[in-house]
């Protein structure tokens, strides 16, 4: 389960609109709290992905490890990356699935023609064999 405000679902569709028709990317941060994910920052990225945009997204290392200072700064957990999926439905794609990490939270929203739409949140299986969609409570 993940709780999490409007406004910050609001800023990953913006996100997805204002990138669309490329993949748009970003760090998701907060606190674990008894199997629950209480989602309180985000991090936006550029794309860093220079082949394919549109159906891929890249995270660089120094991104990454610029979202880790971060959440140390503000005592928060990075808890995962969102991205967009222009013109394609919100669900993991294989690409997704194989280089994703089961202890991290995946948020994708789906933008159709420019506009976002639907917003979902995955959790890889330890096995890596497939993702579990996590519920989402917005407050």
């Amino acid at each position: 389960m993940i709780k999490i405000k409007e406004q910050l679902i609001n800023r990953i569709k913006e996100n997805g609109e204002k990138t669309y028709n490329a993949e748009c990317c970003g760090a998701i941060f907060g606190k674990p709290d008894n199997g629950i994910y209480v989602i309180t920052e985000l991090l936006e990225f550029n794309n860093e992905r220079e082949d394919n945009p549109e159906r891929r997204y890249l995270i660089s290392p120094k991104q990454y490890m610029h979202s880790e200072r971060i959440a140390a700064e503000k005592n928060l957990n990075l808890l995962g990356f969102y991205h967009s999926h222009p013109d394609h439905p919100a669900i993991p794609s294989q690409f997704d699935t194989e280089h994703a990490f089961p202890n991290f939270i995946y948020m994708i929203v789906s933008i159709q023609n420019g506009k976002a739409e639907n917003l979902t949140s995955w959790k890889l299986f330890e096995d890596r064999n497939g993702f579990e969609e996590l519920e989402m409570d917005i407050i």
